[in-house]
């Protein structure tokens, strides 16, 4: 049983070094889990007929149930499209939302003998869903009286519209309401003699919300407007049906929600702030005590009893061979960047009147043959160093040293 080095991690080492992360870990845990628990509630978008928010249309919903009138909520064109009919209102709560494409495919549900409703239509959802109609600002949303023969709007009386303000096309006579700076804020196009169809829009989205509901005739020209068909769908335009050039290809980037990009930024500079801590200066360097000393023969022996496990001749000769070779290179006046290079460190041994061939050649092939190659660098070395410590023959006597 082997006792643990004293350079072995403690579990007090390990705490102090990991408790920055864990910290942080749990942070962003805890702020996850509140961020989800408070945002855990359904959330809707304006004119929902789901939502009970003040700009949701709940109640909407709830009063056409009481007079028999279904309403389905959808979130795409197809949908609208598929469940249009003589018997069904097409309510569009953002028709600008829509691109040129999806706005053509829902302008020929217009047709089909039901009843469309187009909530604050711009100019451009205008022109290609009701084409001939001129779209312009009709000013704040207030009371309006409605000004106008259609039964609905004289039975409602006063109701919050303004916004959008529309012209009407030339042709079958529309009911032009609650007119405001010379422009219908509430415009119903009949669809044609042979059908009973027709088209309404409206310049603002109040009459339709929960806080504005009961204001003024709001409750009764909404439920007018909607109630007169048994099934009602509700199209509200999903992120997938968003306004875009058409034919325009969509990138991946594209399709992520816009919290994703926030989310991104923030992991970025986390990210940037962790990178800066962990590479903050510590302070200047020290030497550190070793706690023990081994010795270079302990070493040695080591690293050859690894070798012989691993039947790696070929590694011990190597190492042998590259020792002898920059002992001699030394001794030879050879560069020790040249000391490996047989064109070089050859020619240097061989004018020393010795062999080279055993610094250089193959791996020996077992036991007999690494100790025969040790014991022959052995010898090239001692050669070596006699040739090159030879003494240097004395010099002649001059005529000052001889005898007269």
């Amino acid at each position: 049983m082997t006792s643990a080095s004293s350079l072995s991690p403690t579990a007090a080492h390990l705490w102090r070094r990991a408790r920055g992360l864990l910290l942080a870990a749990a942070v962003l845990a805890v702020t996850g889990i509140t961020l989800a628990a408070l945002r855990s509630g359904t959330e809707y978008a304006a004119l929902d007929p789901r939502s009970a928010a003040p700009g949701g249309s709940r109640a909407v919903a709830q009063l056409l149930g009481e007079h028999g009138v279904h309403t389905r909520t959808v979130t795409s064109t197809a949908e609208a499209v598929a469940a249009a009919g003589p018997d069904t209102t097409v309510l569009v709560s953002d028709p600008d939302a829509l691109g040129p494409r999806r706005q053509r495919e829902l302008g020929r549900t217009v047709r089909h003998g039901g009843r469309t409703v187009l909530v604050a239509p711009g100019p451009e959802a205008t022109e290609t869903l009701t084409p001939g109609v001129r779209t312009t600002t009709a000013g704040p949303v207030r009371a309006t009286p409605p000004d106008c023969p259609l039964p609905a709007a004289r039975r409602a009386g006063d109701a919050e519209l303004g916004g959008h303000g529309y012209h009407p096309p030339a042709g079958p006579e529309p009911d032009a309401c609650y007119p405001q700076q010379g422009a219908a804020t509430l415009l119903r196009l009949p669809a044609g003699p042979a059908s009973d169809g027709d088209t309404v829009l409206l310049g603002a989205p109040e009459p339709l919300t929960n806080e504005r509901l009961a204001a003024h005739g709001n409750a009764s020209l909404t439920l007018q407007l909607l109630g007169t068909r048994p099934h009602l769908v509700w199209f509200m335009p999903s992120a997938a049906e968003a306004a875009g050039a058409e034919g325009e290809e969509r990138g991946f980037l594209d399709l992520l929600p816009d919290g994703w990009t926030w989310a991104a930024v923030q992991l970025a500079v986390a990210a940037a702030l962790a990178a800066l801590w962990r590479a903050r200066r510590l302070g200047p360097l020290v030497t550190e005590q070793l706690p023990v000393t081994v010795r270079a023969s302990e070493t040695t022996e080591g690293r050859a009893r690894l070798y012989r496990k691993a039947d790696a001749r070929g590694h011990a000769a190597d190492a042998l061979r590259a020792a002898a070779r920059t002992r001699l290179a030394a001794r030879l006046g050879v560069p020790p960047a040249q000391a490996h290079t047989r064109e070089v460190l050859a020619p240097a041994v061989t004018a020393a009147a010795q062999d080279p061939s055993p610094l250089f050649g193959p791996a020996p092939a077992d036991d007999a043959a690494l100790t025969a190659l040790a014991d022959a660098l052995d010898a090239l070395e001692a050669r070596v160093a006699g040739t090159t410590n030879r003494p240097e023959p004395p010099a002649p006597p001059t005529a000052k040293d001889s005898t007269p």
